[in-house]
Formats: C-alpha cells, sequence, structure tokens
C-alpha cells in the first residue's frame, strides 16, 4: 500500500505502508538471516581446537566469563534486527536502500570476525576487521537513527559491544602476538 502524506513546509511525501503479512515475513525473515547467520557461523567454525586455542590465550583480566557471549549476541541480534526492521519500515527496501545495505555490510564483517577468530585463529585479521566494522555500525547508528530515532537507538547497545570486543581483542592480539 502507499500512503501520501501532506507535510507542513516539505510538501507531498510518499510512505510506504507494508501489509501485517508483509511485516511480519520481513521481520522474521531479518531476525532469521541474523540469529541464523550470527549462530550459524560459530557453530560451523568452533572446534575443540579453537576452544583450546582461545583457553591458552594470556586474557586481561576484564575478559568476560564464556557464558556472558551467548546471551549477550542474542540479544543484540534481536536489537539489531528490530532496528533495521523499522528503518525498513520507513519506506521499504528502495527508500532505505543505503541504510539497509550498511546493515548487510556490518553483518558479513561480524561474520568474518567469527570465521577470522574461530577458524584461522587471527588476531591481527580479526582487529582489522572489527576497525571497519565499528566504523560501519556507527555509520549504521547515525543512518537509522535519521531514519527513526528508534532504530539508531537499539543500535547503540551494538556499538558499544562491538567497542569492547575490538578492545578485547586488541589487547588479546598484543599480548599474544609471538604465538599468533
Amino acid at each position: 500500500r502507499i500512503q501520501i502524506l501532506f507535510e507542513k513546509d516539505h510538501g507531498i511525501r510518499v510512505m510506504h505502508q507494508p501489509s501485517a503479512a508483509e511485516s511480519v515475513f520481513v521481520l522474521l525473515l531479518i531476525l532469521t538471516l541474523t540469529l541464523g547467520g550470527g549462530f550459524g557461523t560459530t557453530q560451523l567454525v568452533k572446534t575443540k581446537e579453537y576452544e583450546a586455542w582461545y583457553e591458552s590465550l594470556v586474557k586481561p583480566s576484564w575478559t568476560p566469563p564464556d557464558t556472558v557471549f551467548a546471551p549477550v549476541w542474542i540479544v543484540l541480534y534481536i536489537l539489531m534486527s528490530i532496528s533495521v526492521f523499522l528503518v525498513w519500515k520507513q519506506g521499504g527496501f528502495l527508500k532505505q536502500a543505503l541504510p539497509v545495505s550498511l546493515y548487510a555490510v556490518q553483518l558479513a564483517l561480524n561474520l568474518t570476525w567469527i570465521v577470522l577468530i574461530q577458524e584461522s585463529r587471527n588476531l591481527l585479521g580479526g582487529l582489522v576487521d572489527i576497525a571497519f566494522l565499528t566504523a560501519v555500525v556507527l555509520l549504521c547508528v547515525i543512518l537509522f537513527w535519521r531514519a527513526k530515532s528508534t532504530a539508531g537507538f537499539l543500535m547503540v547497545p551494538y556499538l558499544l559491544w562491538v567497542g569492547f570486543a575490538g578492545a578485547l581483542n586488541f589487547q588479546l592480539w598484543k599480548d599474544n602476538k609471538d604465538s599468533n
């Protein structure tokens, strides 16, 4: 459906109004791709060898316990999914092509980081990747905020977590250069 809005001082604005069924389908698709991508990639590359390697690393005292990571990522992936869904609702994929495309790029960088760390055990490669990831997530926050402030706000915890993960990645790389 198309809704025509008359805005004072801004003229006419045409808004895409998805049906309830279309909205549910898109939200489920985004959740599936985001959660499935993250946890699917982790399950594919997480091995006993990786776990032994990670356990052998010198870690800073502020490293969270392993039991924290899965619950944090579940919450973040859900918030991210809702965020991009809210952006999509502000005009559809065509009107929101740039922020939705950046979301896909950051998701690809996120999954690449998982592979670099867990499969390749490449802390320096992970550090380079997470630097790009942080920049793209920041762009997402800004563009999502412009589309709908709630969407930008929902991405802030992810930005903070990626920043924390980047700091942890840097410290792991710095403290384990000789073994990497």
